[in-house]
């Protein structure tokens, strides 16, 4: 009975994995080609040293608000989470972010509050790209593949602006704000349609809809596990490297379906390891803490709650600014002004003059980041390391690192020159960095720190998961056919 019992599920484990790998083994071979543009072709973003470089200097004389009038006329109760003066065409504005995600944009010159622009004020916004050449409007758009996501949701809806360059750059200018969302230029669009979009299963129909593409992408890509744990399974039962199949062979098949079974042991476990990351990458169960820096903790470390800064800018501030952010650290203010080439100068709002943040002074305002928990250590980064890294994107060097005892043993970054918060990382988000980042992206940092190592090893592993999809693929054909 044992031993029928273990036919019949043998039987079944080999059915169930060849008809549904006729499926999956496309999905396998489009994840692994896809993975493979997605390595050189981010899809499309706004960077912050995109953003400003695309802002025109401040005129210091036409600010008549100061921020404090500015936080009066939005109506806030509290210091909000951001608040910074830029220009908008020609006129400075105060944009400000509330704690529970609401913006609002108030104007430096009379206070009113601007909640539309016009389409001409989005082309002058536009006039001021480095890329600028026949900028022209095409498109008034609530939702389209490349705004698909939520956080686009403040800012809808958009206006299109081709900027006529040679790279065919596109600006999604917010009707609200006024503020740039999004660029994309050809290349971006072009192969992301080989990348990100089908590597994501990111169509806009269904992306629009959050939850629900999750949902889908949850079990599509669990279904997928499924299949690659039974198909290893299938490959040590039917390899033999002692009593060998005839002439020698370790498995008894030929063909299509033999470079399936041997590279399907080669790349067996990068296949299972970078399909269980991948699916993980949507947290199922919300298992994973947010990384997101709460209010609670940010006022003990600003030292002030009051919706108040300065009752009026210096009478003179350097010119060739682009933009300026208030913010409170340990009970002092601080507006940090901002070149369009992303460097950053903290000042004393009231007078101008410069401000130089001592270590001292920044550690005794980390300590009270968590006034339940203690400080138990304080490294200064002078290069990166396992957890602060740059690979896709830019990070800042050097950078503070403060670590807690609290619960869940959480680190801090923040920046030696604004005191800025610029990363929050706990026990579950370092576990996830080695379960995510290290099994799916290779974000290993002696591959890192070798490059080209990291490229030529994920095209390798890349080359033998296509591999052994497009043989499954075969497979399942000749199936179908008969």
């Amino acid at each position: 009975m044992r031993r029928g019992l273990t036919r019949t599920a043998r039987q079944w484990l080999y059915i169930g994995h060849r008809w549904v790998g006729i499926v999956t083994c496309l999905l396998f071979a489009m994840w692994f080609m896809s993975g493979v543009v997605m390595m050189y072709v981010a899809f499309p973003g706004l960077s912050n040293k995109e953003r400003l470089a695309a802002l025109p200097d401040i005129k210091w004389e036409t600010v008549a608000l100061s921020p404090d009038d500015a936080m009066k006329a939005a109506g806030v109760t509290r210091f909000p989470r951001d608040l910074r003066l830029s220009t908008l065409a020609d006129e400075p504005v105060y944009r400000l972010t509330n704690w529970d995600g609401k913006r609002q944009a108030i104007s430096a010159v009379d206070g009113h509050a601007i909640t539309h622009i016009s389409a001409s004020q989005a082309l002058a916004v536009a006039s001021h790209h480095p890329a600028i050449r026949a900028p022209h409007l095409t498109d008034v758009v609530n939702r389209d593949q490349w705004c698909v996501t939520a956080r686009y949701d403040p800012l809808r809806p958009l206006y299109l602006i081709k900027l006529g360059d040679d790279a065919g750059t596109e600006l999604y200018v917010s009707s609200r704000s006024g503020e740039i969302a999004l660029d994309t230029n050809h290349t971006e669009r072009v192969w992301n349609w080989l990348g990100s979009i089908p590597h994501w299963i990111y169509p806009t129909v269904l992306r629009k809809h959050g939850s629900l593409w999750r949902l889908v992408v949850l079990w599509i890509s669990g279904i997928c596990l499924i299949v690659g744990v039974t198909g290893i399974w299938i490959g040590i039962l039917r390899l033999r490297v002692r009593r060998r199949y005839s002439g020698g062979r370790i498995t008894p098949y030929r063909g299509w379906t033999a470079w399936h079974h041997v590279t399907g042991l080669i790349a067996g476990l990068f296949v299972l390891t970078w399909m269980f990351s991948g699916w993980l990458s949507l947290n199922p169960g919300d298992y994973f803490a947010g990384r997101n820096t709460a209010g609670e903790v940010m006022q003990p470390y600003a030292g002030h709650d009051a919706p108040d800064i300065a009752t009026r800018l210096p009478t003179s501030l350097p010119v060739g600014m682009v933009e300026a952010r208030f913010v409170w650290l340990d009970g002092s203010p601080m507006m940090i002004l901002e070149t369009r080439d992303g460097t950053e100068q903290p000042v004393d709002p009231a007078s101008g003059a410069p401000i130089h943040l001592t270590p001292d002074r920044l550690w005794t305002a980390a300590a009270k980041l968590l006034p339940d928990a203690r400080l138990t250590d304080r490294l200064t980064l002078q290069r990166y390391d396992a957890y602060w890294y740059a690979h896709h994107q830019e990070r800042e060097l050097p950078v503070l690192r403060a670590m807690f005892d609290d619960e869940v043993r959480t680190w801090f970054h923040f920046s030696p020159v604004t005191g800025d918060i610029v990363g929050r990382i706990d026990e579950s988000g370092r576990t996830y960095r080695w379960l995510f980042n290290a099994l799916h992206s290779l974000d290993f940092r002696l591959l890192l720190m070798h490059r080209p190592a990291w490229d030529i090893v994920v095209v390798l592993l890349s080359v033998l998961g296509t591999v052994v999809s497009v043989s499954g693929v075969v497979i399942g054909w000749r199936y179908l056919r008969r």
